[in-house]
């Protein structure tokens, strides 16, 4: 009978991590609070934001025409079409607590941002600007970055960087078009993100001892994280400069309304939500993969144990190993009974067939 590949140990499964996700999400909800605190109850905040409105002035007519189809497509049967959608995927998969958490996520993030925004937080009158109520989150940031995070949570784990990498791109183009049409100010699309990773990090939670994944150290996805969190460091340090110096030149006596006044304040803005938007998908990406059970197998030569990538199944307890209880997988995926402990290489000492590489098949 020809030779086959001589099973590998297998590390028991290790459950998904609650912390990092409930961390996440108790941060990011703490960071919307701060944003309404600092940009809407103070009288300063107000200033900044209202500079910020009128410098999206400066070109609207012509960005207006890119940024309208974009805000056109969020809608309520949109939002009902994708949701819907991402749980047919969650169905065909056989994941019904992928529903919950798409629900969750879409469910839970626009419910929130439209309670805020109407019932729960208001805009104090300190005599700036329109004077509008308060807008704070942006409804429309929100529903696009929902809908992107519930597919980042229905879709296999191979195309999660990808579909972070593209929904951080929607959610920032709809975030920054809002600022382009004047419907919002800064704060609210950031908001407006901040919340959909509150949520996300909360349905992360609900899922961490489900089914296990194949681990898999895959180069696109440290690529995306590297582009997603390494663009929205620079964007933030970029939105950080324009709002000290912004706030400077308001300390000193400056009523904040010349052309270059105007239009640092509203690119600070610009580079705050692209922050925003690039830093949120990140965290989520990370929060999603953190909660995931998974089993890892030896490295090679017996080293270190490695990410496993060969798909097999949930391995089987046959004793103890060097890393703690030993398993067998075939490589196929089909359980494979362990082998008689002279067929190990490590076996006592004694060196089997495993040992030149063949393990019968029918061991």
């Amino acid at each position: 009978m020809a030779p086959v590949t001589p099973p590998r140990p297998v590390r028991p499964v290790r459950s998904g991590r609650r912390a990092p996700a409930l961390v996440t999400a108790a941060l990011a909800g703490a960071g919307v609070l701060a944003l309404w605190y600092v940009f809407v109850a103070t009288h300063t905040g107000q200033v900044l934001e209202a500079a910020a409105f009128q410098g999206s002035e400066y070109g609207a007519s012509r960005l207006w025409r890119v940024a309208e189809p974009v805000l056109d497509v969020i809608s309520v049967p949109f939002i009902a079409i994708v949701l819907v959608s991402a749980m047919l995927v969650a169905v065909v998969r056989r994941r019904a607590v992928l529903a919950i958490q798409v629900a969750v996520v879409t469910g839970g993030a626009n419910l929130t941002t439209q309670l805020l925004k109407h019932s729960v937080l208001d805009k104090p009158d300190h005599g700036v600007g329109d004077r509008l109520v308060n807008t704070l989150p942006s409804g429309h940031t929100t529903a696009a970055a929902s809908v992107a995070a519930a597919l980042l949570f229905v879709v296999p784990r191979r195309f999660r960087p990808v579909t972070a990498l593209l929904g951080a791109a929607y959610t920032a183009a709809t975030g920054v078009s809002t600022l382009v049409g004047q419907w919002h100010r800064p704060s609210d699309a950031v908001a407006g993100v901040l919340v959909v990773v509150a949520w996300a990090g909360v349905a992360a939670a609900l899922d961490v001892d489900g089914r296990p994944a194949v681990a898999r150290r895959s180069a696109v996805r440290g690529a995306t994280l590297l582009v997603l969190l390494g663009g929205g460091a620079v964007a933030a340090a970029g939105a950080l400069v324009a709002l000290v110096r912004s706030r400077a030149d308001l300390l000193a006596g400056d009523e904040l309304d010349s052309r270059l006044e105007l239009l640092q304040a509203y690119g600070g803005g610009t580079l705050g939500v692209l922050a925003a938007a690039a830093v949120g998908f990140a965290l989520v990406l990370l929060v999603v993969d953190a909660a995931e059970a998974r089993w890892a197998t030896a490295g090679p030569g017996g080293g270190a144990p490695t990410a496993s990538d060969d798909g097999a199944g949930p391995p089987v307890v046959r004793g103890r190993g060097p890393w703690g209880p030993v398993t067998v997988a075939d490589p196929v995926g089909r359980r494979t009974p362990a082998p008689a402990p002279d067929a190990l290489p490590d076996g006592g000492g004694r060196r089997g067939p495993a040992a030149r590489g063949v393990l019968d098949a029918r061991t």
